[in-house]
């Protein structure tokens, strides 16, 4: 009996390791699709160019990112806002505090040119 139970205990055993190595290896593959990536040279290579600013509140600013000071305050030009995905308007230079920044990316040229197709 005592034999028996220690083969049920490897097996049982084996079987864990397996679900565990399985599940290691899914992270590792998940995990190894994002890239970090160090804030200040991304927000200073975006400098110029149009990018996209989604704030905590849910709103949307689409401008041209003018600068970025120490503290990661952003200074958009001709910027234009948007809320449920709609425009509300054009606001002309805006100052957006970093603390409700949720997260900014830039915008594709290809994603500029349609927007502009279409007003």
């Amino acid at each position: 009996m005592a034999l028996r139970e220690t083969q049920l205990q490897k097996l049982v055993k084996k079987k864990s390791e397996s679900k565990l190595t399985t599940r290691l290896s899914f992270v590792h593959i998940k995990s190894s699709k994002t890239v970090p990536v160090n804030p200040k040279p991304f927000l200073n290579n975006l400098t110029g160019k149009p990018v996209m600013v989604k704030l905590k509140w849910g709103m949307e600013y689409k401008g041209y990112l003018v600068s970025v000071d120490s503290y990661m305050n952003l200074q958009l030009a001709n910027a234009e806002e948007y809320i449920d995905g709609q425009s509300t308007g054009s606001l002309g230079e805006i100052l957006i505090r970093c603390n409700n920044v949720l997260y900014l990316r830039g915008v594709p040229e290809d994603e500029e040119i349609e927007e502009a197709d279409q007003d």
